[in-house]
């Protein structure tokens, strides 16, 4: 039987977590990456090594090596350097890709060349292959170029709203991207942050018309906790809304949501004292949405590696569970 084709649309962990768990199914996965990430080692890879970001390619390229593939080299891949100086919160997966384009002369050969490596169980393709970047534009008419600055935002700005997200200098869709969402039969946005690992996909040019004329159901993984300083106080609602503000309305067909609230213990005060809190889930029968809830909680606690001076999500999606449920909806 020929293999259903789904593609996978975002970046960073939310991302990893789908991948993670679709990879273990018998289907033909594509994951479209976001290329605006501007901070922690991506701001070397862009500022010194002159190379579009690498870091969320990466970790597709870990959810997605084979099994088979050597545990220590997708361990090297993930490994953090946690000193010295210049070095410290690079990871090595990012200097070995860096590397890599010195010697083939180019980011696409690097990237064929490290999932050859890692024996990489699907395609993932750069959203865009031009450089650019992430401009927000918040309710108080200030603007914010970078998405670094835009996804943990300084002074006032956390308490202000997003009203406009496109980048800087227009940038054109990867023809590959557009084919695999044409193509397709199911198409995966989220779980992620909201501005920075999903819309910023979709102010590419190109991807919401693809988004809008693919025959592909199109379905959203709800983000598990808001995000002080992008979806402050943001209801599930909010988030489809502010999706389909950028891709049509009526576009999305099917919404998963988590129904569990078995959250670790305290790890909920932890986030309080971030100004964040659970998905309030107002999604009613109104709505010209399929509207799927399950358990989607992962029992575990993430915490950082050494020598990341990011923020990154404590509370994560379960990858077996979510991957299921997308898979049943095939």
């Amino acid at each position: 039987m020929k293999r259903k084709k789904i593609v996978v649309i975002g970046g960073g962990t939310g991302t990893y977590t789908v991948l993670t768990g679709l990879k273990k199914y018998p289907v033909d996965l594509t994951v479209i990456v976001s290329m605006m990430d501007s901070g922690g080692s991506n701001r070397v890879i862009r500022d010194e090594f002159g190379l579009l970001p690498t870091s969320d390619i990466r970790q597709c390229i870990v959810a997605l090596a084979s099994e088979d593939s050597s545990r220590l080299l997708r361990k090297l891949f993930a490994y953090r350097y946690n000193q010295g100086t210049g070095i410290s919160g690079m990871t090595f997966g990012n200097l070995f890709m860096a590397a890599l384009t010195d010697v083939y002369g180019s980011q696409d050969a690097a990237l064929r060349k490290t999932c050859d490596m890692l024996d990489v169980e699907g395609r993932i393709i750069p959203v865009t292959q031009e450089n650019t970047n992430l401009v927000a534009r918040y309710d108080n008419g200030k603007q914010v170029l970078g998405e670094h600055f835009i996804d943990e935002p300084q002074g006032d700005l956390c308490q202000h709203r997003i009203v406009e997200l496109s980048v800087f200098p227009p940038a054109r869709a990867n023809k590959g991207a557009l084919k695999a969402i044409k193509e397709a039969d199911l198409v995966v946005l989220g779980p992620g942050d909201l501005y920075t690992s999903l819309i910023c996909n979709l102010v590419i040019d190109g991807i919401d018309k693809a988004l809008r004329e693919t025959k592909a159901k199109l379905v959203y993984v709800m983000n598990l906790m808001t995000k002080f300083g992008q979806t402050n106080n943001f209801t599930a609602k909010d988030h489809l809304t502010e999706l389909e503000r950028y891709i049509g309305a009526n576009t999305i067909d099917i919404c998963l949501v988590n129904n569990s609230d078995k959250f670790a213990k305290g790890i909920l005060g932890r986030y309080k004292e971030e100004k964040a809190h659970p998905v309030k889930d107002d999604l009613d029968r109104e709505l010209k949405i399929k509207v799927i809830r399950r358990s989607l909680i992962s029992s575990k606690v993430y915490t950082k590696d050494k020598g990341d001076g990011l923020t990154r999500s404590l509370v994560r999606h379960d990858s077996a569970k979510l991957a299921k449920s997308i898979i049943s909806l095939m």
